[in-house]
């Protein structure tokens, strides 16, 4: 079953398409105290609950509209503790594709350049009890790592886990999901890579 955490105001599923799609509302982001201070908890979030080791993956579309509009996949356990990645935008230059951790109420972001404008990816997370392993692909089969962190939470804990997006400093980027897949994976860390 999944559960929306900060609804969209606008949101269907496309009977044609079979795609979930839905639009951002306004100055909504997840980010917490490193850099200058931001605390900001109200993002689109469409989770599922699981207390096991697991790999979710998804396929986003999105038409961005402002800067550092987002959308791709997160797990969290709280406020303080999460993780979520994709490609925020940048208009007239490129884009960065990238994961942000959090763990005791701060947040870091690592990122790369993105030559794209229009964006259409797959992502993935893997986790195997306290490690996440943060993966995207241009085409579904061919994987590349984005990230490896650590996350403070309880080994056997639950987490909710589930496609995310934000719209930082504008609203009405429009986010269009394919599918959503979750995995149950066993305790061998090399299981995030198969």
């Amino acid at each position: 079953m999944l559960t929306w955490r900060c609804e969209p105001k606008n949101w269907f599923l496309d009977k044609n398409t079979s795609q979930l799609v839905f639009q951002t509302d306004q100055e909504t982001d997840y980010w917490q105290k490193t850099h200058y201070g931001l605390e900001v908890d109200n993002g689109h979030f469409l989770y599922t609950k699981t207390n096991k080791n697991f790999r979710i993956t998804t396929k986003v579309k999105v038409l961005p509209k402002s800067k550092y509009d987002q959308a791709g996949l997160m797990i969290r356990f709280s406020k303080d503790i999460w993780v979520k990645t994709s490609l925020e935008y940048i208009p007239n230059g490129l884009s960065k594709l990238g994961a942000v951790v959090t763990n005791r109420g701060y947040s870091d972001w690592s990122t790369q350049y993105v030559d794209c404008q229009e964006v259409q990816l797959y992502y993935r997370i893997s986790k195997i009890e306290q490690n996440c392993y943060v993966d995207f692909s241009w085409d579904g089969e061919e994987w590349n790592q984005i990230r490896i962190a650590h996350l403070d939470v309880p080994v056997k804990s639950t987490v909710l886990a589930g496609v995310y997006a934000c719209s930082p400093q504008g609203k009405e980027q429009e986010v269009r999901i394919d599918f959503i897949t979750i995995t149950e994976l066993d305790n061998d860390p090399t299981s995030a890579y198969l």
